[in-house]
């Protein structure tokens, strides 16, 4: 970076190009060598909780966030390249695209540190990126500088020079509708056409003796296949505009040879998508808005019920312009749709028919929506039904906040719950009338007798093959076989939260006797299995799988690493499963936790 960085008013970084399974964890590793940090988050998907590649890192002095920005951009994270720049709230600036350049005709050899370097003699640079895909780069790139005077200079010095032995081109960045305006005057004055559907057997003296009357030709050529035949389609590229603008006027939907020619500018492939992609949005959008308010959702239909008789069921509320069942071959999937000729007729039919007994089943009837709309329907009533739960009750919010965000508060110790907020295990058997099912050393622990309770839910575990006594809280309730409750949390000193590992609680007061230990399973763990289990059971089937690999490794650590490890997602947990790599990367992950854990507190490892 050229000089000091631009003053913000927080010292915060934006990382992209970031791998899927990078976590606030290992960014705390990466950064916290630059100074101290006040809080990490990776962003994810709302619904999936997936990284979205990207992440914000706050610093407690802007002078440590310039550090990291000056000495770690680009450097190799999970196998890629880190991207690293100011964080910038106001999209205003991204948006105006003034100061940003726009460089193509790259060799492939040129990466983004190595743009950045290129460019960053010319000013400070808050963004660099060589666009690539999976083959590598794709030959082009974006500069964004702080000022329209640095993107200037960089332009008249860099325009036509080579880098790496290629001629690059360096300009203004221009947005698309700029670009497609400016393409759209271009195309205004073609010169080449594109013909087709003439039949295998016009060559192109053929074709060249048709379309010469129109003006002088520059070339005319009938596409082959790989026998040397005809494709049935061309090109003919005239000296003049007006000639090729009067032969697509005169000859399209001409018929010759007995067949109808197709005649029209000629378009790249990326344009004609583009093109045809724009025309079906709007076909799309248009046939919503004719449906808006009238088409019906009819489901819970009998299957004696076909289109006609849905058309009769619904015909006393007004003009029905379609009915239609939707079928498998023949077998009715007992829904279809009703569509009505105006939104009165469609209301009342709601009114009426929702609940209504047809042949032996009340039908369900609502206005139809698209799969757009009902998704967005769905997550919002999920975010509320959140909102609530976490209103209620903080605690539960374990899956979808705490475990992803991780802050780093001042040094002041305090543990993270206290005793009393700790709700009783429960005490009825998991499986009734069932032998107990194999424990492992690991610790769960549940609030209201569904949701995991994650934020205190690793204790200190003794090494399976010693079958000492557990310590724990005699205010606490242990009937459940095989789990455990904590007084107090260990002081975290600054790490309290990561992004899927919680750190290991404090040794605890009064001793309760434990249950014998078991063989944990090494049977495979069926999707269908899983599906069906409460998700209090399924967290007890992935550890009776986990603990036996992990102890594999790290015996003395089985149990704690197992425990941190049934904080993530069940999906990912099905993937390292079967993976062996993706195990041994989120065992290593645990460990490089709870050794800045100890480092932190001074405690020897145990």
């Amino acid at each position: 970076m050229n000089g000091s960085g631009p003053s913000y008013p927080l010292a915060s970084l934006y990382v992209g190009d970031l791998h899927s399974d990078v976590t606030e964890a290992m960014l705390y590793q990466k950064f916290s060598p630059a100074g101290p940090i006040m809080s990490i988050r990776v962003c994810r998907d709302i619904i999936t909780r997936r990284s979205l590649g990207y992440a914000y890192i706050n610093f407690q002095q802007p002078a440590d966030a310039e550090c990291a920005l000056d000495t770690m951009n680009y450097d190799i994270l999970k196998g890629r390249p880190i991207r690293i720049m100011w964080s910038q709230r106001d999209p205003g600036l991204r948006k105006s695209g003034v100061g940003n350049i726009f460089i193509k005709n790259m060799d492939d050899s040129i990466d983004n540190k190595a743009l950045y370097d290129t460019f960053s003699a010319f000013g400070n640079i808050l963004s660099c990126k060589v666009v690539c895909d999976e083959k590598g780069s794709k030959g082009y790139g974006f500069v964004h500088f702080d000022t329209q005077e640095a993107a200037n200079r960089a332009i008249n010095t860099m325009n036509g020079m080579l880098l790496n032995d290629r001629k690059v081109f360096v300009g203004h960045f221009k947005s698309r509708k700029d670009r497609e305006q400016e393409f759209g005057t271009k195309a205004l004055k073609f010169t080449n056409i594109y013909i087709k559907n003439f039949g295998e057997d016009y060559t192109e003296d053929n074709l060249k003796f048709v379309f010469s009357e129109f003006g002088r030709t520059l070339s005319v050529c009938v596409m082959k296949d790989e026998r040397g035949r005809s494709r049935g389609f061309g090109f003919v590229n005239y000296a003049n505009h007006e000639d090729a603008q009067k032969a697509v006027e005169e000859m399209n939907g001409k018929e010759l040879n007995g067949k109808f020619l197709y005649v029209g500018r000629a378009q790249k492939r990326l344009e004609r998508q583009g093109e045809l992609k724009r025309r079906f949005d709007q076909i799309k959008l248009d046939r919503i808005q004719r449906y808006q308010g009238v088409n019906l959702y009819v489901k819970n239909l009998d299957d004696s019920i076909d289109d006609d008789r849905l058309r009769k069921e619904f015909s006393p509320y007004g003009t029905i312009t379609s009915a239609k069942v939707m079928t498998d071959g023949s077998l009715s999937k007992g829904f279809g749709f009703v569509c009505f000729s105006s939104p009165e007729e469609a209301t009342k039919a709601v009114t009426e028919m929702n609940g209504r007994i047809i042949a032996t089943k009340p039908l369900y009837v609502a206005l139809a929506q698209r799969r757009e709309e009902r998704k967005a329907i769905l997550t919002n009533k999920y975010m509320q039904r959140l909102a609530t739960l976490r209103m209620a009750n903080p605690i539960i919010d374990s899956y979808h906040q705490q475990s992803y965000y991780m802050t780093v508060p001042p040094a002041s110790t305090r543990p993270m719950y206290e005793h009393n907020t700790v709700s009783n295990v429960r005490s009825a058997p998991r499986w009734t009338g069932q032998p107990p099912r194999a424990q492992g050393p690991y610790l769960t622990q549940y609030v209201s007798g569904s949701t995991p309770r994650r934020a205190s839910s690793i204790a200190t575990v003794r090494q399976a093959s010693t079958q000492a006594p557990r310590i724990a809280c005699s205010s606490q309730k242990t009937n459940n076989i095989g789990t455990q409750t904590a007084c107090g949390r260990a002081d975290l000193s600054g790490m309290s939260r990561s992004s899927h590992f919680k750190y290991p609680s404090a040794v605890v007061s009064a001793p309760v006797m434990e249950q014998p230990m078991h063989v944990q399973s090494t049977e495979p763990l069926p999707a269908s299995i899983l599906a069906t289990a409460p998700l209090v059971d399924q967290k007890q089937l992935f550890g009776e799988r986990l603990y036996p690999l992990i102890h594999a490794l790290h015996p003395k650590l089985a149990g704690k690493i197992t425990g941190m490890l049934l904080e993530i997602d069940n999906s990912e947990l099905l993937h390292i499963l079967e993976s062996p790599e993706s195990l041994h990367s989120k065992v290593d992950e645990a460990i490089a936790v709870l050794q800045a854990h100890h480092v932190k507190v001074g405690s020897p490892k145990k």
